[in-house]
C-alpha cells in the first residue's frame, strides 16, 4: 500500500522497445507511487506498441519526449554505446537517470556521465542488481566490518559458454562498433562490478584477451594479473569458450578469507590472522587455526525492483543510491584496462589514460589493429 512518505515519480523509457525494458516496466508496475510518462525508441513498432500496452505517449525521439513529458527519472535500456549521449541529454533535461549496465564503452564517456549528473545535481545510478543478492550483501557486510583484514589475494573465474549461434543472431555481437568489446563487456560487467564492489580497484593491470573459439572481432577469452594498491596480486579469467565448472570469486584477507560460488559462500576465519603467525610462530610446517563457516542464501534480492526502490528512496533522502555513476566506473575502467593492456601489449596503470584508450578504440573499431 502507498503511503504518506512514498514520492510519486514519473518515468520515461528510453529504448522501451528493447528486450531488457520488460524487466524494468515489471518492477515499476510494483513500484508504489511510480507511473509512465512516456516511451522512446527509434524502433517505432515495437516501441509504439508497448507505450500503447502501457497507455502512454510514444515518441521516436527521445529528446522529444524529454521535452513533452518532462519525466523525473529516465530509465536508458538502449544498448550500452548511446548510453552516454542519452544520460546526459536526460540529465541536462533535468531528470534523474537510471541507466542499463555497463554504464558506458569507455571510461571517458562514463567519466563525462557522472560530469553531467554533478552539474545538474541529478542522480545517476546504473543498474547492477546483482549487488543486491542476499549473498553479495553478507560478503559486503563483512568486507565493510573490516572482518577480512588486509587484502592478500583475489581469484574472479567467469565461464560464459556461448556458441557460434550467438553471436551470430546479431549483427551487433563481439563487435567493436556493436559493443566496445567482447566477454568483457557483455558477460563480464556483473562480476566485474561485484569484484570491485567488494576489493575495489586495482591499481594496474596486465591483460591477455584473445579469440579463442569463435569467428567475431572482439575477444571471447580474457585474463589478466592484478595488483592492488596495497600490492597484493590478483587474477581474471572471463571465457564464452568453456563451460562445465562453476563461476567463482575467492578475497583472501589477513585475518578471513571469502570464497563465493553461485548462492554459497564459505567464510574462512583465521586465528592468529595470516601475519601473525608468520611472524611468530615457532614451527617450520604450521599454519594458523582456519574457522571455516558455509551459508547458502538464495534469492536475487528483489532484482530490478531492489534497485528501483533503492533509487526512489536515494531521491527521497538526497543519497547515493547503491551504485552511482562512480561506483559504475570502476568496473568499466577494470575493463577497459584489460583490452588496452592486451591489445597493446603493456600494463595499464589506473587511473586509466582516457585520451590514449579513446584513440586505442577507435583504430580497434577501424581494423587498424585486432585482438
Amino acid at each position: 500500500m502507498e503511503s504518506a512518505d512514498t514520492p510519486t515519480l514519473r518515468f520515461g523509457i528510453i529504448g522501451s522497445a528493447a528486450g531488457i525494458a520488460a524487466l524494468h516496466l515489471n518492477a515499476l508496475a510494483q513500484l508504489p507511487g511510480a507511473s509512465i510518462a512516456g516511451m522512446a525508441d527509434i524502433a517505432a513498432e515495437r516501441g509504439a506498441a508497448r507505450a500503447a500496452e502501457f497507455g502512454c505517449p510514444f515518441f521516436t525521439d527521445h529528446r522529444a519526449m524529454l521535452d513533452a513529458v518532462r519525466p523525473d527519472v529516465a530509465v536508458i535500456c538502449t544498448p550500452h554505446p548511446h548510453h552516454a549521449a542519452l544520460a546526459i541529454d536526460s540529465l541536462e533535461a533535468g531528470a534523474h537517470v537510471l541507466v542499463e549496465k555497463p554504464i558506458a564503452v569507455s571510461v571517458g564517456e562514463a567519466d563525462a556521465m557522472v560530469a553531467a549528473a554533478d552539474r545538474a545535481g541529478r542522480i545517476l545510478a546504473v543498474n547492477f542488481q546483482q549487488r543486491f543478492r542476499p549473498v553479495i550483501e553478507r560478503a559486503r557486510a563483512l568486507v565493510e566490518s573490516g572482518e577480512l583484514g588486509d587484502l592478500v589475494r583475489v581469484l574472479c573465474v567467469e565461464p560464459w559458454f556461448r556458441t557460434q549461434f550467438y553471436y551470430n543472431s546479431a549483427d551487433w555481437r563481439g563487435t567493436w562498433k556493436g559493443e566496445g568489446g567482447g566477454v568483457l563487456m557483455n558477460q563480464g560487467p556483473h562480476p566485474l562490478d561485484l569484484l570491485c564492489h567488494l576489493a575495489g580497484p586495482p591499481a594496474k593491470v596486465w591483460g591477455w584477451v584473445k579469440v579463442r573459439g569463435h569467428q567475431m572481432e572482439c575477444e571471447d577469452s580474457a585474463q589478466a594479473m592484478l595488483e592492488y594498491p596495497n600490492g597484493a596480486p590478483g587474477y581474471l579469467h572471463f571465457s564464452t569458450v568453456e563451460a562445465g565448472l562453476d563461476r567463482r570469486m575467492e578475497i583472501v584477507g589477513d585475518r578471513a578469507a571469502l570464497e563465493l560460488v553461485e548462492d554459497r559462500l564459505t567464510i574462512h576465519r583465521f586465528s592468529p590472522s595470516l601475519s601473525d603467525y608468520r611472524a611468530t610462530a615457532q614451527e617450520m610446517w604450521g599454519r594458523p587455526g582456519d574457522q571455516v563457516e558455509t551459508v547458502h542464501l538464495p534469492g536475487d534480492g528483489g532484482g530490478h525492483l531492489a534497485v528501483y526502490r533503492d533509487l526512489v528512496a536515494a531521491i527521497a533522502e538526497g543519497r547515493r543510491p547503491r551504485c552511482d555513476g562512480r561506483e559504475a566506473t570502476m568496473s568499466l575502467e577494470l575493463a577497459n584496462a584489460v583490452i588496452y593492456s592486451g591489445v597493446t601489449g603493456q600494463p595499464a596503470t589506473l587511473p586509466l589514460d582516457r585520451a590514449a584508450y579513446h584513440g586505442l578504440l577507435e583504430d580497434l573499431k577501424a581494423g587498424k589493429r585486432t585482438v
